[in-house]
Protein backbone atom coordinates (compact mmCIF):
# COMPACT_ATOMS: atom_id res chain seq x y z
CA UNK A 1 0.00 0.00 0.00
CA UNK A 2 2.61 2.35 0.52
CA UNK A 3 4.61 1.85 -1.99
CA UNK A 4 1.28 2.18 -4.54
CA UNK A 5 0.84 5.64 -2.62
CA UNK A 6 4.57 7.07 -3.03
CA UNK A 7 3.69 5.57 -7.11
CA UNK A 8 0.90 7.95 -7.50
CA UNK A 9 2.49 10.80 -5.77
CA UNK A 10 5.62 10.65 -8.19
CA UNK A 11 2.90 10.45 -10.94
CA UNK A 12 0.95 13.67 -9.60
CA UNK A 13 3.50 15.70 -9.35
CA UNK A 14 5.28 14.61 -12.97
CA UNK A 15 1.71 15.76 -14.48
CA UNK A 16 1.80 19.03 -12.27
CA UNK A 17 4.95 19.71 -13.45
CA UNK A 18 4.72 18.72 -17.62
CA UNK A 19 1.20 20.96 -17.14
CA UNK A 20 3.76 23.79 -15.83
CA UNK A 21 5.47 23.48 -18.65
CA UNK A 22 3.02 23.82 -21.06
CA UNK A 23 1.78 27.00 -19.50
CA UNK A 24 5.22 28.41 -19.28
CA UNK A 25 5.89 27.42 -22.93
CA UNK A 26 2.48 28.73 -24.09
CA UNK A 27 3.39 32.36 -22.22
CA UNK A 28 6.43 32.75 -23.58
CA UNK A 29 5.08 32.04 -27.15
CA UNK A 30 2.41 34.62 -26.61
CA UNK A 31 4.64 37.21 -25.21
CA UNK A 32 7.16 36.65 -28.49
CA UNK A 33 4.18 37.19 -31.21
CA UNK A 34 2.59 39.81 -29.09
CA UNK A 35 5.66 41.97 -27.27
CA UNK A 36 3.20 44.87 -26.73
CA UNK A 37 0.58 42.62 -24.83
CA UNK A 38 3.82 41.48 -22.41
CA UNK A 39 4.09 45.23 -21.65
CA UNK A 40 1.09 46.28 -20.29
CA UNK A 41 0.34 50.05 -20.81
CA UNK A 42 1.88 49.37 -24.25
CA UNK A 43 4.50 48.51 -26.85
CA UNK A 44 7.28 51.72 -27.26
CA UNK A 45 7.45 52.82 -30.41
CA UNK A 46 10.01 55.54 -31.83
CA UNK A 47 7.80 58.23 -33.51
CA UNK A 48 8.44 61.44 -36.28
CA UNK A 49 6.34 64.08 -36.91
CA UNK A 50 5.31 64.70 -40.48
CA UNK A 51 5.83 67.99 -41.46
CA UNK A 52 5.22 70.01 -44.87
CA UNK A 53 8.15 70.28 -47.31
CA UNK A 54 8.69 72.04 -50.59
CA UNK A 55 8.16 69.04 -53.34
CA UNK A 56 9.59 69.62 -56.87
CA UNK A 57 6.83 68.83 -59.38
CA UNK A 58 9.81 67.03 -61.68
CA UNK A 59 9.67 64.60 -64.74
CA UNK A 60 12.37 63.37 -65.78
CA UNK A 61 12.94 62.95 -69.85
CA UNK A 62 15.76 61.19 -71.75
CA UNK A 63 18.00 63.62 -73.56
CA UNK A 64 20.62 64.13 -75.91
CA UNK A 65 24.33 65.95 -75.08
CA UNK A 66 25.32 68.24 -78.24
CA UNK A 67 28.09 70.77 -78.85
CA UNK A 68 27.47 74.58 -79.01
CA UNK A 69 30.42 74.68 -80.84
CA UNK A 70 30.68 71.73 -83.11
CA UNK A 71 32.20 72.01 -86.65
CA UNK A 72 30.83 69.20 -88.76
CA UNK A 73 33.45 69.18 -92.03
CA UNK A 74 32.32 68.28 -95.23
CA UNK A 75 34.06 68.64 -98.47
CA UNK A 76 33.59 71.27 -100.80
CA UNK A 77 34.48 69.56 -103.95
CA UNK A 78 33.90 65.71 -104.92
CA UNK A 79 37.04 63.73 -105.09
CA UNK A 80 39.04 60.90 -103.67
CA UNK A 81 40.65 61.09 -101.05
CA UNK A 82 44.50 60.59 -100.88
CA UNK A 83 45.60 61.70 -97.61
CA UNK A 84 44.31 62.30 -93.92
CA UNK A 85 46.70 64.24 -92.08
CA UNK A 86 45.04 64.24 -88.54
CA UNK A 87 43.51 61.24 -86.13
CA UNK A 88 40.46 61.39 -83.92
CA UNK A 89 41.10 63.36 -80.77
CA UNK A 90 43.98 65.73 -81.95
CA UNK A 91 43.80 68.70 -81.04
CA UNK A 92 43.97 71.51 -83.83
CA UNK A 93 44.00 75.14 -84.63
CA UNK A 94 42.25 77.47 -87.12
CA UNK A 95 43.63 76.34 -90.40
CA UNK A 96 45.19 72.96 -90.13
CA UNK A 97 44.88 70.85 -92.68
CA UNK A 98 42.79 67.50 -91.96
CA UNK A 99 43.12 65.52 -95.22
CA UNK A 100 43.28 65.94 -98.94
CA UNK A 101 41.25 64.73 -101.73
CA UNK A 102 42.90 63.83 -105.71
CA UNK A 103 43.92 66.98 -107.17
CA UNK A 104 45.41 66.32 -110.15
CA UNK A 105 42.27 66.78 -112.61
CA UNK A 106 41.75 69.97 -111.32
CA UNK A 107 45.50 71.18 -111.25
CA UNK A 108 45.09 70.16 -115.25
CA UNK A 109 42.12 72.28 -115.42
CA UNK A 110 43.99 75.05 -113.96
CA UNK A 111 46.87 74.50 -116.03
CA UNK A 112 44.47 74.56 -119.24
CA UNK A 113 42.44 77.67 -118.15
CA UNK A 114 46.08 79.74 -117.61
CA UNK A 115 47.30 78.91 -120.96
CA UNK A 116 44.04 79.88 -122.58
CA UNK A 117 44.63 83.23 -120.52
CA UNK A 118 47.73 83.60 -121.45
CA UNK A 119 46.75 82.91 -125.58
CA UNK A 120 44.13 85.75 -124.77
CA UNK A 121 46.57 88.23 -123.55
CA UNK A 122 48.77 87.43 -126.97
CA UNK A 123 45.53 87.94 -128.59
CA UNK A 124 45.06 91.08 -126.83
CA UNK A 125 48.32 92.30 -127.15
CA UNK A 126 48.09 92.35 -131.25
CA UNK A 127 44.63 93.76 -131.23
CA UNK A 128 45.79 96.65 -129.22
CA UNK A 129 48.48 96.83 -131.75
CA UNK A 130 45.61 97.01 -134.57
CA UNK A 131 43.57 99.14 -132.68
CA UNK A 132 46.68 102.12 -132.48
CA UNK A 133 47.89 101.69 -136.19
CA UNK A 134 44.22 102.00 -137.49
CA UNK A 135 44.50 105.55 -135.16
CA UNK A 136 47.40 106.42 -137.26
CA UNK A 137 46.06 105.42 -140.34
CA UNK A 138 42.59 107.04 -139.77
CA UNK A 139 44.11 110.37 -138.34
CA UNK A 140 46.42 110.51 -142.17
CA UNK A 141 43.19 110.02 -144.01
CA UNK A 142 44.21 106.30 -145.13
CA UNK A 143 41.15 104.04 -143.53
CA UNK A 144 37.96 105.28 -143.11
CA UNK A 145 36.21 105.59 -139.32
CA UNK A 146 34.50 102.46 -139.46
CA UNK A 147 37.30 100.44 -139.87
CA UNK A 148 38.95 102.47 -136.84
CA UNK A 149 36.05 101.49 -135.06
CA UNK A 150 35.81 97.62 -136.06
CA UNK A 151 39.34 97.78 -134.49
CA UNK A 152 37.97 99.21 -131.31
CA UNK A 153 35.70 97.09 -131.29
CA UNK A 154 38.19 94.01 -131.76
CA UNK A 155 39.82 95.35 -129.05
CA UNK A 156 37.33 95.75 -126.74
CA UNK A 157 36.12 91.69 -127.39
CA UNK A 158 39.71 90.90 -126.83
CA UNK A 159 40.10 92.56 -123.66
CA UNK A 160 36.32 91.59 -122.59
CA UNK A 161 37.32 87.57 -123.07
CA UNK A 162 40.41 88.49 -121.28
CA UNK A 163 39.01 89.35 -118.08
CA UNK A 164 36.53 86.19 -118.27
CA UNK A 165 39.22 83.82 -118.68
CA UNK A 166 41.45 86.11 -116.01
CA UNK A 167 38.22 85.32 -113.29
CA UNK A 168 37.79 82.05 -114.73
CA UNK A 169 41.47 80.95 -113.94
CA UNK A 170 41.02 82.47 -110.12
CA UNK A 171 37.86 80.55 -109.81
CA UNK A 172 39.47 76.99 -110.60
CA UNK A 173 42.60 78.27 -108.34
CA UNK A 174 40.28 78.87 -105.53
CA UNK A 175 38.17 75.35 -106.38
CA UNK A 176 41.97 73.77 -106.45
CA UNK A 177 42.46 75.89 -102.83
CA UNK A 178 38.88 73.40 -101.46
CA UNK A 179 41.23 70.04 -102.46
CA UNK A 180 43.37 70.46 -99.30
CA UNK A 181 40.16 69.97 -96.60
CA UNK A 182 41.08 72.33 -93.51
CA UNK A 183 39.78 73.14 -89.89
CA UNK A 184 37.94 76.35 -90.08
CA UNK A 185 38.20 76.58 -86.02
CA UNK A 186 40.57 75.06 -83.01
CA UNK A 187 39.27 72.41 -81.32
CA UNK A 188 39.22 68.58 -80.56
CA UNK A 189 38.83 66.53 -84.16
CA UNK A 190 36.01 64.06 -83.72
CA UNK A 191 35.43 61.03 -85.67
CA UNK A 192 36.64 60.38 -88.95
CA UNK A 193 34.20 57.58 -90.88
CA UNK A 194 36.43 57.82 -94.17
CA UNK A 195 39.66 56.19 -95.24
CA UNK A 196 41.98 56.92 -98.20
CA UNK A 197 40.80 55.57 -101.36
CA UNK A 198 37.06 56.98 -100.50
CA UNK A 199 35.25 58.67 -102.95
CA UNK A 200 33.36 62.10 -101.32
CA UNK A 201 30.92 64.21 -102.11
CA UNK A 202 29.95 67.53 -101.13
CA UNK A 203 27.18 65.75 -98.38
CA UNK A 204 30.17 63.84 -97.51
CA UNK A 205 30.82 64.22 -93.33
CA UNK A 206 34.69 63.70 -92.76
CA UNK A 207 34.62 64.69 -89.23
CA UNK A 208 33.75 66.99 -86.67
CA UNK A 209 35.69 70.04 -84.74
CA UNK A 210 34.15 69.99 -80.99
CA UNK A 211 35.67 72.88 -78.72
CA UNK A 212 35.01 71.26 -75.30
CA UNK A 213 32.94 72.78 -72.51
CA UNK A 214 30.16 74.44 -73.69
CA UNK A 215 27.14 72.00 -74.15
CA UNK A 216 23.45 71.86 -74.66
CA UNK A 217 20.83 69.07 -73.69
CA UNK A 218 18.21 68.47 -76.16
CA UNK A 219 15.70 67.54 -74.41
CA UNK A 220 11.94 66.03 -76.11
CA UNK A 221 9.36 66.85 -73.73
CA UNK A 222 5.82 64.64 -74.55
CA UNK A 223 3.14 67.44 -75.72
CA UNK A 224 1.00 66.91 -73.27
CA UNK A 225 3.35 69.02 -70.71
CA UNK A 226 4.01 71.53 -73.14
CA UNK A 227 1.37 74.20 -71.72
CA UNK A 228 3.65 73.99 -68.34
CA UNK A 229 7.07 75.07 -70.21
CA UNK A 230 8.38 78.62 -70.05
CA UNK A 231 11.81 80.23 -70.30
CA UNK A 232 14.52 79.39 -66.92
CA UNK A 233 12.62 76.61 -65.62
CA UNK A 234 15.13 74.77 -63.58
CA UNK A 235 16.77 71.30 -65.33
CA UNK A 236 18.83 68.75 -63.48
CA UNK A 237 21.38 66.48 -65.77
CA UNK A 238 21.60 63.60 -63.92
CA UNK A 239 23.47 60.13 -64.30
CA UNK A 240 22.09 56.73 -64.05
CA UNK A 241 22.29 56.14 -60.61
CA UNK A 242 20.49 59.60 -60.05
CA UNK A 243 23.71 61.88 -58.89
CA UNK A 244 22.85 65.52 -60.29
CA UNK A 245 25.47 66.00 -63.26
CA UNK A 246 24.71 69.42 -64.23
CA UNK A 247 22.23 71.73 -62.76
CA UNK A 248 21.22 74.83 -65.91
CA UNK A 249 17.62 76.16 -67.03
CA UNK A 250 15.42 76.03 -70.28
CA UNK A 251 17.31 78.18 -72.52
CA UNK A 252 15.04 77.48 -76.05
CA UNK A 253 11.56 76.37 -76.70
CA UNK A 254 10.88 75.18 -80.09
CA UNK A 255 7.72 76.84 -81.09
CA UNK A 256 7.01 74.03 -83.24
CA UNK A 257 5.68 69.90 -82.66
CA UNK A 258 7.90 67.00 -83.81
CA UNK A 259 5.47 65.68 -86.31
CA UNK A 260 6.63 62.28 -85.86
CA UNK A 261 7.05 61.82 -82.19
CA UNK A 262 4.64 64.82 -80.89
CA UNK A 263 7.38 66.20 -78.72
CA UNK A 264 8.18 69.69 -78.44
CA UNK A 265 12.29 70.35 -78.39
CA UNK A 266 13.58 71.63 -75.12
CA UNK A 267 17.40 73.28 -74.90
CA UNK A 268 19.08 73.70 -72.21
CA UNK A 269 22.71 74.82 -71.94
CA UNK A 270 25.48 73.23 -69.45
CA UNK A 271 28.67 74.57 -68.71
CA UNK A 272 31.03 71.18 -68.55
CA UNK A 273 33.92 72.76 -67.06
CA UNK A 274 35.25 69.01 -66.05
CA UNK A 275 34.66 67.11 -68.97
CA UNK A 276 31.53 64.82 -67.06
CA UNK A 277 29.75 65.11 -70.27
CA UNK A 278 30.04 64.58 -74.07
CA UNK A 279 28.84 64.91 -77.59
CA UNK A 280 25.72 62.88 -78.44
CA UNK A 281 25.71 61.47 -75.39
CA UNK A 282 22.23 60.31 -73.52
CA UNK A 283 21.48 61.24 -70.39
CA UNK A 284 18.66 61.99 -68.02
CA UNK A 285 16.82 65.03 -67.72
CA UNK A 286 15.15 65.98 -64.93
CA UNK A 287 12.85 69.33 -65.87
CA UNK A 288 11.37 71.09 -62.72
CA UNK A 289 8.08 72.89 -63.59
CA UNK A 290 7.54 74.09 -59.78
CA UNK A 291 7.14 72.98 -56.55
CA UNK A 292 4.61 72.31 -53.69
CA UNK A 293 3.81 71.36 -49.82
CA UNK A 294 3.26 67.47 -49.33
CA UNK A 295 4.55 65.28 -46.04
CA UNK A 296 7.77 63.38 -46.07
CA UNK A 297 7.49 60.03 -44.51
CA UNK A 298 10.92 57.65 -44.04
CA UNK A 299 10.73 54.74 -46.54
CA UNK A 300 11.85 52.14 -43.97
CA UNK A 301 8.26 53.19 -42.00
CA UNK A 302 6.00 52.36 -45.19
CA UNK A 303 5.08 48.48 -46.15
CA UNK A 304 3.87 47.63 -49.12
CA UNK A 305 0.85 44.79 -49.68
CA UNK A 306 -0.93 43.62 -52.69
CA UNK A 307 0.37 47.25 -54.43
CA UNK A 308 -0.78 49.48 -51.65
CA UNK A 309 1.48 51.33 -49.45
CA UNK A 310 0.59 51.22 -45.65
CA UNK A 311 2.18 53.24 -42.55
CA UNK A 312 1.08 52.85 -38.99
CA UNK A 313 0.47 56.44 -37.22
CA UNK A 314 0.68 56.74 -33.70
CA UNK A 315 -3.02 58.01 -32.86
CA UNK A 316 -3.78 60.07 -29.77
CA UNK A 317 -6.34 58.61 -27.40
CA UNK A 318 -8.70 60.66 -24.48
CA UNK A 319 -6.55 60.17 -21.24
CA UNK A 320 -3.58 60.32 -23.01
CA UNK A 321 -2.63 57.04 -24.67
CA UNK A 322 -2.07 56.22 -28.08
CA UNK A 323 -3.28 53.28 -31.10
CA UNK A 324 -1.24 52.26 -33.88
CA UNK A 325 -3.35 52.72 -36.65
CA UNK A 326 -2.60 51.57 -39.84
CA UNK A 327 -3.07 54.21 -42.69
CA UNK A 328 -3.55 53.53 -46.67
CA UNK A 329 -1.02 56.32 -48.54
CA UNK A 330 -0.61 57.42 -51.95
CA UNK A 331 2.83 57.93 -52.64
CA UNK A 332 5.07 60.70 -55.19
CA UNK A 333 7.90 61.41 -55.26
CA UNK A 334 10.98 59.63 -53.83
CA UNK A 335 13.13 62.37 -51.98
CA UNK A 336 16.29 60.85 -51.00
CA UNK A 337 15.39 58.32 -48.41
CA UNK A 338 12.01 59.77 -47.63
CA UNK A 339 8.62 59.01 -49.62
CA UNK A 340 6.46 62.23 -50.51
CA UNK A 341 2.89 61.18 -49.14
CA UNK A 342 -0.16 62.56 -51.47
CA UNK A 343 -2.68 61.95 -49.16
CA UNK A 344 -3.02 59.28 -46.21
CA UNK A 345 -0.53 61.72 -43.78
CA UNK A 346 -1.20 64.92 -42.71
CA UNK A 347 1.43 67.57 -41.13
CA UNK A 348 1.23 67.04 -37.06
CA UNK A 349 0.78 63.37 -37.35
CA UNK A 350 3.31 61.14 -35.55
CA UNK A 351 4.47 58.57 -38.18
CA UNK A 352 6.02 55.20 -36.33
CA UNK A 353 9.03 54.22 -37.36
CA UNK A 354 10.48 51.31 -35.74
CA UNK A 355 9.35 47.86 -34.58
CA UNK A 356 6.07 48.19 -37.44
CA UNK A 357 6.78 44.27 -38.27
CA UNK A 358 5.31 43.93 -34.35
CA UNK A 359 2.26 46.30 -34.82
CA UNK A 360 -1.09 45.31 -35.42
CA UNK A 361 -3.80 47.75 -36.18
CA UNK A 362 -5.45 49.46 -32.97
CA UNK A 363 -2.78 47.72 -30.46
CA UNK A 364 -1.49 50.62 -27.58
CA UNK A 365 1.70 52.32 -28.44
CA UNK A 366 3.93 54.61 -25.76
CA UNK A 367 5.50 56.59 -28.76
CA UNK A 368 8.97 58.54 -28.13
CA UNK A 369 10.99 60.75 -30.35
Amino acid sequence: MAKDFQNSVAKSLLIAGLAASAITLACTTHAAQNPQAAMGGGMPVKVEEAHNVPVSDATEYIATVKSRDSAVIMPQVEGQITEILVHSGDRVQAGTALMEIDPLKQQATVKSQQGALAAQQATLAWTKQQYERAQGLAAAGVVSKQDLDQAKAALDQAQAQMDALDANVSEQQVQLHYYKVTAGRAGVVGDIPVRVGDRVTTSTQLTTVDQPGSLEAYVYVPIEHSAQLKMNLPVQVIDSEGKVLAETRVSFISPQVDNTTQTVLVKARIANGNDALRQSQFVRARVIFGTHQNPEVPILAVSRLAGQYFAFVAEPQNGGSYLARQKPLTIGQTVGNDYEVRDGIKPGDKVIVSGTQFLLDGVPVIPHS
